[in-house]
């Protein structure tokens, strides 16, 4: 079978094919003077990756690693069938939506004994163990149960299979980007987040981009070498950051697809509007990226580093911070297990 597109040049494929999701230049520049502004903060670098996963052990621990690889393969569909209706984990006095859920599950089983950072344990743990580990504090369930266990004791698997951790299992790449990524997708199924669009096979590939940046977020946090090629990847496609560049006016839908996505309409993984909102967000946010050099080369005759996992790193939580500002612009719904 033909190899799939990677996901820069998908997304770029899928904005020259798109019938429903447009990239708005006046948007891109605005967001783009937007980040120009903030260039220097720390909310543009990699150097508050435990600032942003609180909930994470410390970095200087290889129970990071492992914890990031466990998080990150059960990292998708959160979002709840009604607002009202939302799992929550209360973890040390404070209750956590959404994402947090399972990391302060993850940290909660940990605080409680269980060993679920060893993949010696989660590679053959239960489903009702992971359950357990799971569990909500109200009456909704985190959704998808069955699929997470199917991908962990997956995952956990193959992690014996090379070494018996994550950071010897992504060893062989080196410091190269794009053969971590390689390496993650080709050894995981669960992370191979593919479609066809067109006739042509793209990817997208959420999760195993956002594996390689979180542990780069903690390669940084432990001063412990660089990824000198880490603009391969791209922003993680999800549905919380299409809805951001939407509300910053960088994306656009078509009157037909908001319709659509008003009325709550499931899109399947891989339907022609999910990926046209997937791909053209990675495009965008290129674009956003590309236009955010140019106004540091011109104004600050200095070259930016500032990347596109940064951008998506700054992006979703403005779209959970402003989620009131922008609640008349729907999400999406997918259930799968690529986001």
């Amino acid at each position: 079978m033909e190899a799939p597109l990677p996901p820069r040049e998908s997304g770029r494929f899928v904005v020259e094919h798109s019938q429903d999701v447009f990239v708005e230049e006046e948007g891109v520049r605005r967001v783009a003077e937007m980040l120009y502004a903030l260039r220097k903060s720390e909310e543009l670098t990699a150097s508050g990756w435990k600032k942003a996963n609180p909930l994470a052990p410390s970095p200087t621990s290889d129970h990071a690693l492992n914890w990031v690889f466990v998080v990150d393969t059960m990292n998708f569909s959160f979002w709840p069938e009604r607002e009202d209706q939302q799992c929550e984990v209360t973890y040390r006095g404070t209750t956590y939506y959404g994402y947090m859920t399972l990391c302060a599950a993850i940290t909660r089983a940990m605080e409680e004994g269980i060993p679920i950072t060893e993949p010696s344990y989660f590679s053959q743990m239960s489903v009702e163990e992971l359950g357990r580990v799971l569990r909500s504090d109200n009456n909704t369930p985190m959704p998808m149960l069955e699929e997470r266990h199917r991908v962990l004791t997956e995952g956990g698997r193959v992690l014996l299979q090379h070494g018996g951790s994550f950071r010897s299992f992504i060893s062989p790449a080196g410091s190269d980007v794009q053969k971590m990524v390689e390496l993650i997708v080709d050894n995981l199924p669960s992370y191979r987040d593919e479609a066809t669009y067109k006739g042509k096979r793209i990817s997208l590939y959420k999760r195993a981009q956002i594996l390689v940046a979180d542990l780069w977020g903690i390669m940084e946090a432990r001063v412990e070498g660089d990824m000198p090629n880490l603009d391969f990847l791209t922003m993680f496609a999800d549905y919380r950051v299409p809805q951001a560049l939407v509300h910053l006016g960088a994306l656009r839908y078509s009157d037909t697809l908001m319709e659509t996505l008003r009325n709550g309409e499931l899109l399947s993984s891989g339907d022609r509007r999910e990926v046209e909102i997937r791909g053209c967000s990675i495009w965008c946010v290129e674009k956003i990226k590309a236009h955010l050099w140019s106004l540091v080369e011109e104004r600050d005759g200095q070259s930016c580093h500032i990347n596109s996992a940064i951008i998506d790193f700054y992006l979703w939580p403005y779209a959970k911070q402003h989620h009131k500002e922008m609640a008349h612009i729907p999400i999406h719904h997918t259930r799968c297990i690529y986001y």
